[in-house]
């Protein structure tokens, strides 16, 4: 470390404190009450900040106290950097005392719409939190969440782990089944639960319980026939492009099939799976914080107007 470095770093916050406050009341007396100090210890702080700085800064008589000519140059400079190193611990002070964060760190299995960003962007202006998206593996939507590396995940429904928390649920979409354009059915309105069992059904590749994988591909229909699933996907863009080869199909929600829109793809309800896809801002339970509740709470709000 430098000798420049090293006198810097001896310069303490509270000299300069010192000498910023009897800079504006040009009185030991009215500096030591204001900063809770005795009269001799503004004296000490101000001395051994002179002594840091190698010059004298302040004047002091039997008649007045004022500031030299490098006292006051120094006042100048200093002070702006000062009230901005004042505001930062302010606001880190707010932060912690609302139990907020600076950022949110959200992970995404899938796209992020422009309703949820809308809601980001509220945080920020409302609340002065930063939202930082993580794109999370198809099939894995609560590895990151509970390793620490997010603070919360927007994945589909359902969760049963006691250790995670479901913060907001959004509304519930119907589901589709996507084909290819001249596949043989692509010409009905809709389709029965039931003929699901006539396709090979794409799945999530993943380290996700099984509880979930089975809602995003089921197993069986419910009258208890097997669904074929011959190839898994670890990304939308990918069952995508397997769906328009013709050799699979993959259940999706409805605002899936209005952001991705393909003339060889065709979305077909599935009567029988109305409102059973269901996003969810999901938190851990030991790590639920202000900033958590309050873009759950903008969410809300979101949906309601």
């Amino acid at each position: 470390m430098t000798t420049v470095s090293a006198t810097m770093h001896q310069a303490h916050l509270q000299q300069l404190e010192c000498l910023l406050t009897l800079a504006e009341e040009l009185h030991f007396g009215r500096t030591a009450d204001r900063l809770g100090y005795s009269q001799s210890r503004v004296s000490q702080l101000i001395a051994t900040l002179e002594s840091r700085v190698g010059a004298r800064l302040v004047e002091r008589t039997s008649r007045r106290v004022g500031l030299t000519r490098i006292g006051a140059q120094f006042v100048t400079e200093v002070r702006p950097a000062y009230r901005s190193l004042q505001r930062t611990f302010d606001r880190a002070r707010e932060r912690a005392m609302r139990g907020a964060l600076a950022e949110l760190r959200i992970g995404f299995t899938g796209m992020v719409y422009e309703e949820i960003t809308g809601t980001f962007r509220a945080l920020h202006q409302q609340h002065g939190v930063a939202v930082h998206t993580h794109d999370l593996p198809l099939g894995s939507p609560f590895t990151a969440l509970l390793d620490g590396e997010v603070d919360a995940v927007i994945a589909e429904l359902p969760v049963h782990e006691p250790e995670l928390t479901v913060g907001f649920r959004f509304p519930a979409q119907d589901q589709f089944v996507l084909v290819h354009a001249d596949h043989g059915l692509a010409d009905r309105d809709s389709l029965e639960v039931e003929e699901l069992a006539g396709f090979d059904l794409l799945h999530r590749i993943g380290d996700a319980p099984h509880y979930w994988k089975a809602a995003r591909t089921p197993p069986a229909t419910p009258a208890g026939v097997a669904i074929l699933s011959t190839a898994g996907i670890t990304s939308i863009q990918q069952g995508l492009a397997l769906a328009a080869s013709g050799e699979h199909a993959m259940l999706v929600c409805r605002p899936l099939v209005e952001h991705h829109a393909r003339a060889d793809l065709r979305a077909l309800p599935v009567r029988g799976l109305e409102a059973t896809s269901q996003l969810g801002l999901i938190w851990r339970s030991d790590h639920r914080t202000l900033a958590l509740t309050a873009l759950a709470e903008l969410l809300v709000d979101a949906e309601l107007n």
